[in-house]
């Protein structure tokens, strides 16, 4: 029996959360709900100039994306226009002592002056609030961390954070939505897409 997946109006961004290990199976439920949200006439899934997964052509409206972390990862799938962009990232909790070393070498300058304002017991969540929220817009970009983290500037607003400066195509910054993907402690995740604002259901993979 195919695995059934919630109805996905325009309006809604949806973010599975999954198990994940190192063996190569795990990807198994990616396409399990690739397939289930793209229907049984989908088109093979191409890849971009920079290796991005898309499907082509009109199925191209449906745009997806995934990340891991250790032992938890995520999917994140929309629909739009053809050509549709979403990201997603999440990163697991584990002490950084380079934080402000690594913002420095790949944040914008804004960035790295918010974070060494704040106090030390918020520096890692915040650090890696940035960090996933810029992955996740390059992620759906399609150009990756190659494309540089530091062309893509947030200005914190309490706990949001606003997309400020897009720099090269990936731009404008007032094109794209980003929010935080709500996850228990110990778990930092972001998703991202250009267009509208929508709201984000976060669901739980069945085992």
């Amino acid at each position: 029996m195919p695995f059934a997946v919630p109805n996905l109006p325009h309006a809604e961004i949806h973010v599975w959360r999954l198990p994940w290990s190192t063996d190569a199976a795990e990807a198994a439920p990616f396409r399990t709900l690739l397939a289930a949200y793209a229907g049984p006439d989908a088109p093979e899934v191409a890849r971009g100039e920079h290796g991005k997964p898309h499907f082509p052509g009109a199925a191209g409206m449906l745009g997806f994306s995934w990340s891991h972390s250790q032992d938890t990862a995520l999917f994140a799938v929309g629909r739009g226009p053809v050509g549709f962009e979403v990201g997603v990232d999440v990163e697991r909790v584990r002490p950084r002592a380079r934080a402000i070393e690594l913002a420095r070498r790949f944040f914008a300058p804004d960035e790295t002056a918010w974070l060494q304002g704040l106090g030390d017991v918020h520096v890692l969540g915040a650090f890696l609030a940035l960090w996933t929220a810029k992955e996740a817009v390059l992620k759906a970009h399609g150009g990756g961390l190659s494309y540089g983290l530091h062309r893509v500037a947030f200005a914190p607003d309490g706990s949001y954070l606003a997309p400020r400066s897009f720099d090269g195509d990936v731009g404008p910054a007032e094109a794209w939505q980003v929010a935080q993907v709500p996850l228990e402690e110990g778990l930092v995740g972001s998703v991202a897409w250009r267009g509208e604002p929508r709201s984000v259901r976060v669901f739980t993979f069945p085992l």
